[in-house]
């Protein structure tokens, strides 16, 4: 973590790291405490770079003795949860950043003098082991010097641990001062530099702590067994076996030579191929294919790995010079058919393992560049038997497409930095995958113990890697459990027995229900990414959401919303929106005086009783319905305005302030029950002081301020949409976007429009809604049932007139965009006659930023 601030006076009094693993599963906390020590309120930030595959699970903070405390939920619901208190300073946000395996998460806050800040940030992560070990880094920055300095990290592995290494990763500056404390099964590491130590030189003021700490371990293995850890009603089965021989394998390398790839990149890769080159064996079976707008084969069929024939390729890729197009498609199939030719003529050892390794820095430029097109050839043609590994170089390239390629053909993808060390980083992606030892792997336990078991069925297993299955326990009564595992090797087929009695629970005892879930999460991801229709994905979606919010780990598709006791003050820490897919829904606009609003005043309680959702009757959207919240009389009024398509309807005019809002009506496509329903199609909000207008519709929104005119599109995700702006921070307004399905028979896409009561207008407001800011008397008195039994009727006197008015429900979408939240309210009849002043045709303006005329 990293703390920043507007000036020099910020004491960091602490700053601690603590990791907790238990059985390769990893609880990081991170805690600052920080003091404002100048004489006016600054804002302080706190940063903390986490690894990429890491589920953030809690952030609290403490300012000046009020606590936050942080709960995940449904990004919607935070977001929505977010916007309706005074939200203190900013959101925190999680930059899923262009760094190697890490993001950041980033929070700032504004305090004012001599005030006190506790941050303290929750992830949890499963250790991945990779070439034999299992490594934990944490990003150490805590940006300046600080008295208490200290990072722990303690380890259980209830197996026993073969092996601790503390690589000093931070800088020979810090040599000899981590300890390590190890018995057979635990390890405390401690990192907790003096003051003294932590500057760069003697007197230097400036922090050397700036880097990463590096724990690497591995674990004793008894057997080629696996081990089998059960605690808190779930089980992890871990599978390393040692001792066994490599697979021969056949490797079609699929180079990537298009213009992109000139200069460093196609270095690094010249330089990464000639030592995985080195690395074949006689046994092993390989070619290579590099494309640019045309595919080449430096060899039409496998060749066995001979040092002839290394020496060969090796001189043909240093010749390549690149130029040209990207024809992925063409360069997959023909890699695809290679080893299909190779394994009909018998060529390939039933028992060897087949691999196509991709090398690309793009988009595919020529021949078929649909992706998913591209996606669906490759797996069409691709057998059970072959895999397919992607590594994209660069930050240009389309990561998400080659991910989606690898584990659509049962592979993994990795990202290359495009460096000084790209070469480095694809061989070790290289010797991750090179050794593999068994493939066809099946983990079985009875079927009457076990529930909810995650991916039992795996293709290979690499060497120095592990195979984890984690499920539900039936019943929590046995002590046994057992797995059987099947897998074919070099040498034999294995097929082994495993039995283990859980005796005692662990220290960190929900450790298997964490992992249980943090594997499930990441599965349903990975299916998320492949799902063929959109009903499957909503399903996945929805199954993510449950788990992700019952295990609190922050996903792509959760947010964590941390409040104040009361409420009264939140944050959200949320990812912002990925570019790649389109602009945000809340299209914001920064100019000279429209910003996006984040800090709506509208939560407002509902007073009536609420009745079960049973009594609540359906509502159709339609006729721009109006809710007006009247503060002083505690009640909401709501109309309908039964209009023209076509008519721009004057919401807000205020000639004091400058500011005009204006709605235009559309109709739906088709009359029905001999009446077309109309909605807002367009909302417009003018600000004459400042030359700014901005057009709300339903396919984008426009803003022009003077001379400049900007268009953003609404998200393409998602049925509802919200966009908010403030004028001048003292009038702001929200426009939500309803989509309907576009072939509907009759609905159309429309707006919603809402204005908090407390907009700061002139004493000249008026409007359909802006007369309202000065609230009008209003008394409600003779309540009698009426001709529906669910709505009461009651007479209502305001502005000197008696009207019969109707106890209904609205639809208000602020809170819950998808389903919207009912509000009970008064329903005043005949577009609202005689609650607004004069008729409703009164309202009608010419165009869409003329104020109105005075009544």
């Amino acid at each position: 973590g990293v703390l920043q601030s507007s000036g020099n006076d910020i004491t960091v009094k602490s700053y601690k790291v603590e990791s907790r693993i238990t059985s390769r599963f990893a609880h990081t906390t991170v805690k600052s405490s920080v003091v404002n020590s100048g004489s006016g309120a600054q804002t302080i930030g706190f940063n903390v770079q986490i690894p990429k595959r890491a589920f953030i699970t809690n952030f609290t903070m403490n300012v000046n003795g009020i606590t936050f405390i942080g709960s995940v939920k449904e990004k919607t619901v935070a977001r929505n949860l977010y916007a309706q208190a005074r939200a203190r300073g900013k959101a925190a946000g999680i930059v899923r950043a262009n760094s190697l395996d890490m993001e950041t998460f980033k929070t700032e806050v504004h305090v004012p003098a001599s005030s006190k800040v506790e941050f303290e940030l929750h992830y949890q992560e499963m250790m991945e082991r990779k070439l034999g070990f299992y490594q934990h880094t944490l990003h150490i920055q805590p940006g300046r010097l600080v008295p208490h300095l200290q990072v722990d990290v303690y380890i259980f592995e209830p197996k026993g641990i073969r092996a601790v290494e503390t690589p000093n990763t931070l800088g020979e500056h810090f040599e000899g001062i981590t300890k390590v404390v190890q018995n057979k099964d635990k390890v405390h590491i401690v990192f907790k530099p003096t003051l003294q130590q932590q500057r760069k030189c003697n007197n230097c003021t400036e922090s050397a702590v700036d880097g990463v700490f590096t724990v690497r371990y591995d674990v004793e293995r008894e057997s080629n067994a696996g081990e089998l850890q059960v605690s808190d009603g779930h089980f992890v089965h871990f599978f390393a076996p040692k001792e066994l021989s490599p697979l021969s394998k056949n490797i079609v390398f699929v180079i990537d030579v298009s213009g992109s790839m000139w200069g460093l990149k196609m270095k690094q890769t010249v330089s990464a191929m000639e030592a995985i080159l080195d690395d074949l064996t006689m046994d092993d079976y390989f070619s290579i294919i590099d494309f640019n707008h045309n595919v080449r084969c430096w060899s039409e069929e496998l060749v066995p790995g001979t040092s002839i024939q290394i020496s060969e390729a090796k001189n043909y890729i240093k010749n390549i010079k690149p130029n040209g197009g990207t024809n992925i498609n063409e360069a997959l199939l023909r890699a695809v058919q290679m080893l299909l030719k190779a394994s009909i003529q018998g060529l390939i050892d039933p028992r060897s393992v087949s691999m196509i390794i991709l090398v690309s820095d793009g988009d595919p430029t020529v021949g078929e560049i649909k992706l998913s097109s591209i996606q669906k050839n490759v797996k069409r043609l691709m057998r059970e038997e072959f895999s397919l590994f992607s590594l994209g170089i660069g930050f240009d390239v389309d990561y998400d497409f080659l991910e989606r390629l690898a584990l659509d053909n049962r592979g993994m993808a990795q990202r290359i930095y495009a460096n000084h060390d790209a070469a480095e980083q694809l061989k070790t992606f290289y010797s991750q995958v090179s050794s593999p030892l068994l493939r066809k792997i099946t983990v079985q336990f009875p079927e009457d113990s076990v529930t909810d078991v995650t991916q039992n069925h795996f293709d290979k297993f690499f060497k120095g890697s592990e195979l984890v299955v984690a499920g539900k326990l039936k019943s929590t009564s046995f002590t046994t459990l057992y797995s059987f595992t099947t897998a074919s090797a070099a040498e034999s087929d294995l097929q082994e027995m495993d039995t283990w009695l859980s005796q005692h629970e662990h220290s960190f005892s929900g450790f298997a229900r964490q992992m249980w879930a943090y594997i499930t999460i990441n599965q349903l991801l990975a299916q998320r990414s492949l799902a063929p229709t959109a009903a499957k994905k909503r399903r996945i979606t929805q199954a993510i959401l449950n788990l992700a919010v019952d295990h609190q780990f922050v996903t792509p598709l959760t947010a964590l919303l941390v409040q104040s006791e009361d409420a009264q003050e939140r944050l959200l820490a949320d990812s912002p929106r990925d570019p790649k897919q389109g602009c945000c829904s809340g299209a914001g606009y920064h100019g000279p005086s429209v910003q996006v609003y984040s800090q709506p005043s509208w939560v407002r309680p509902t007073l009536a009783p609420t009745p079960s959702p049973a009594e609540r009757p359906p509502i159709v959207e339609n006729d721009p319905h109006f809710i007006v919240h009247l503060p002083k009389n505690k009640m909401d009024v709501c109309f309908n305005i039964d209009s023209e398509p076509g008519h721009i309807l004057n919401l807000v005019s205020d000639p004091g302030t400058g500011v005009v809002i204006n709605g235009q009506l559309i109709g739906s496509k088709r009359v029905v029950n001999h009446k077309r329903n109309t909605y807002f199609g367009t909302i417009s909000v003018s600000y004459k002081p400042e030359e700014v207008r901005v057009d709300v519709g339903t396919n984008g929104i426009d803003v022009k301020d003077g001379k400049n005119h900007h268009s953003f599109s609404w998200g393409v995700l998602g049925c509802v949409h919200q966009f908010e702006c403030s004028l001048d921070d003292k009038i702001s307004l929200m426009v939500l976007l309803h989509r309907v399905w576009k072939k509907h028979p009759v609905n159309v896409d429309f707006l919603g429009f809402y204005s908090p009561s407390n907009n700061q207008y002139s004493t000249q407001v008026h409007g359909l809604i802006g007369q309202f800011a000065n609230e009008p008397e209003v008394k409600v008195f003779n309540l009698h049932e009426g001709s529906d039994p669910k709505k009461k009727e009651a007479n209502m006197k305001v502005k000197g007139n008696k009207l019969s008015v109707t106890r209904g429900w609205q639809k208000d979408y602020r809170s819950d965009k998808n389903k919207g939240s009912e509000v009970y309210c008064w329903f005043i009849h005949n577009s609202g006659k005689g609650f607004i002043d004069g008729h409703y045709t009164n309202y009608i303006v010419p165009s869409l930023d003329s104020f109105l005329p005075q009544l």
